[in-house]
């Protein structure tokens, strides 16, 4: 008895932790033409965009210099039920938020800069020969 007590009041501090705020999953169906002249900035290596309407505070798509394309909701994982969208940085290697200061890589959304703990959400970049889309 006096270990099941134990073990129980063990349990009970594991569930205690602070499991954080996550951005939300919201339905993200993306689709453009590779020829949209809003994606001209994927033409090369290193380029990126951010779109508005979409995720929960709009997505950024990023062409990294092995020409795998990325894609991230903008909305901050610090303090993410304020809906903060980050903002790409020039040169296109880093996005900030603007509310926090926090900094995220654009080549895999791993935080940079404190206070960002959490990597940016990731959405699946499907591209064709003529076509490309973000989803989740």
């Amino acid at each position: 008895m006096k270990y099941l007590t134990l073990l129980v009041m063990f349990l009970m501090l594991l569930s205690c932790g602070d499991k954080g705020v996550l951005v939300p999953d919201v339905p993200v169906n993306f689709h453009a033409s590779l020829n949209d002249p809003r994606l001209n900035a994927l033409n090369g290596a290193g380029g990126a965009v951010s779109l508005n309407g979409y995720g929960v505070a709009g997505i950024i798509i990023y062409r990294r210099a092995d020409n795998a394309y990325m894609a991230y909701d903008r909305c901050s994982t610090v303090n993410p039920e304020q809906k903060c969208a980050v903002v790409i940085d020039d040169p296109n290697l880093t996005a900030t938020d603007p509310c926090s200061g926090a900094k995220y890589s654009l080549y895999d959304g791993a935080p940079v800069k404190a206070p960002a703990k959490k990597s940016l959400k990731q959405y699946q970049v499907i591209v064709t020969s003529f076509e490309i889309s973000v989803v989740n």
